[in-house]
């Protein structure tokens, strides 16, 4: 074997081992905060249209295999039938309680809220690593009062 294909097949490894290794670390501020938006505002576009194959496609394989997008529809079928919008998220900051963190199991959990009023976007996210990014594996989103 050269000295250059084994310097190329070292490199990969190491970009694997980066990866690997950065998805059992919770992402910095603005990352995060991108990964929660994204997620949260797909899932209000499903609402808003009706069609949900677009956020069914974002979410991680497990989630994917376990909600079909009918499935999806029938589950959130409160959201879409009241027109819930939450939109306004993209331009708030979120406020996290307990900070975000990766279990024992590599799942990154993010809970917290938008301080939207007159009605709060409460969230609870979890991401798990799949395709090489942090995916939705759970999603559980209340409107409650603000307070």
């Amino acid at each position: 074997m050269s000295a250059i294909a084994r310097l190329a097949g070292m490199l990969a490894l190491l970009l694997a081992a980066a990866t690997a290794s950065a998805q059992t670390k919770v992402p910095a501020e603005r990352p995060l905060e991108a990964l929660v938006k994204s997620a949260l505002l797909s899932f209000n576009d499903a609402n808003l249209t009706g069609n949900y194959s677009v956020f069914h496609a974002k979410l991680s394989k497990p989630f994917r295999q376990q909600y079909t997008v009918e499935k999806l529809k029938e589950t959130f079928k409160e959201f879409n039938a009241k027109s819930i919008d939450i939109d306004i998220v993209a331009a708030m900051k979120p406020t996290y309680s307990p900070m975000p963190a990766v279990d024992g199991d590599g799942k990154l959990i993010v809970k917290g809220f938008f301080p939207t009023d007159p009605t709060r976007v409460n969230f609870e996210l979890g991401f798990i690593p799949s395709d090489g990014e942090w995916k939705l594996i759970s999603l559980n989103v209340k409107l409650g009062p603000a307070s």
